[in-house]
């Protein structure tokens, strides 16, 4: 009788060590896709969009910005950016895109008055998922702290940035949005050295960067392939990307000349030059967008 409860003990502890062993082993091959997971939850990536949207006053005929503006809120209600960095936008188009996005806010300056006055290269950010913490502007110029015109510029130009910071992650990022010189080639070159250097000033704290806009130059300029040693250029680094041109001309040219780049960012999951039609319109500015996915 002894001999028999002992054995039904023994198979007892042996069926439930079995049991536990078990559940230790599924526990054990979980916990990695539980904390994955987790982890997943807790990062954070911003989508970003640099978009030329071509001033308002051009005298375009059927491609002017009355015919335009509703193909431009369709893109970014479709797109969804985070942030979108603007170029030769006008003070009444930056409002019709607020008036018809109500999620997002803008900062930055008219180039002629520092005021309202000229095309901005404004930095709209979506307030529900980013919240501003600074920001200013400065001239591409040997006196970039008033308005004024450098080098051999045709145009007065600008930088504008912000301290920005994400709701869900509290991570703190910059953000720089430009629109260098298309005539003056030393215009583009000592601009862009110029923003390289206002950036070691306003980041002392090394955050993570990203700069965008029309930069009037393609690829193969020695000034792009200095800013390559220094940031990470979206479109070639991304896992998932294209190289159409960015600049399109109405259908009539080709040429990648709008850039984002990036520094201190784990890496750019995906680029795209958004070429779809919108709102009837196959063209919705004479440069396509061009939209980055950064991963924190």
């Amino acid at each position: 009788m002894f001999g028999l409860v002992f054995y039904t003990l023994i198979s007892f502890i042996d069926i439930n060590m079995k049991q536990s062993f078990f559940i230790f082993m599924v526990i054990t091959l979980m916990l990695p896709q539980f904390v994955s997971a987790k982890r997943g939850k807790n990062s954070s990536q911003l989508t970003v969009i640099s978009y030329n949207m071509r001033y308002g006053t051009a005298e375009d005929g059927v491609n002017a910005w009355e015919f335009r503006k509703p193909a431009t809120i369709k893109m970014i209600k479709k797109h969804k950016p985070d942030i979108l960095g603007v170029q030769e936008a006008l003070d009444f188009q930056l409002a019709f895109i607020l008036e018809n996005c109500t999620n997002y806010e803008a900062v930055g300056v008219g180039r002629i008055d520092g005021k309202h006055d000229g095309e901005h290269a404004s930095i709209m950010y979506n307030k529900k998922k980013i919240e501003l913490l600074e920001w200013g502007n400065f001239w591409l110029s040997s006196t970039p702290e008033i308005p004024s015109i450098g080098w051999d510029a045709a145009c007065t130009r600008t930088a504008t940035w912000a301290l920005l910071k994400d709701k869900k992650t509290m991570e703190k990022f910059y953000y720089v949005n430009t629109h260098l010189d298309h005539v003056g080639r030393v215009a583009r070159k000592e601009g862009l050295n110029l923003i390289l250097e206002k950036i070691q000033k306003i980041n002392p704290d090394n955050f993570p960067l990203i700069l965008t806009g029309d930069f009037n130059m393609e690829h193969t300029d020695s000034s792009i392939q200095k800013l390559n040693e220094k940031m990470i250029d979206a479109r070639t680094s991304a896992k998932k990307t294209d190289s159409f041109g960015t600049f399109n001309g109405w259908g009539t040219r080709s040429s990648i000349i709008d850039y984002i780049y990036y520094k201190g960012f784990k890496m750019c999951t995906e680029y795209v030059t958004i070429r779809e039609k919108y709102a009837g319109k196959t063209f919705i500015s004479d440069h396509y967008p061009i939209k980055g996915v950064l991963k924190f």
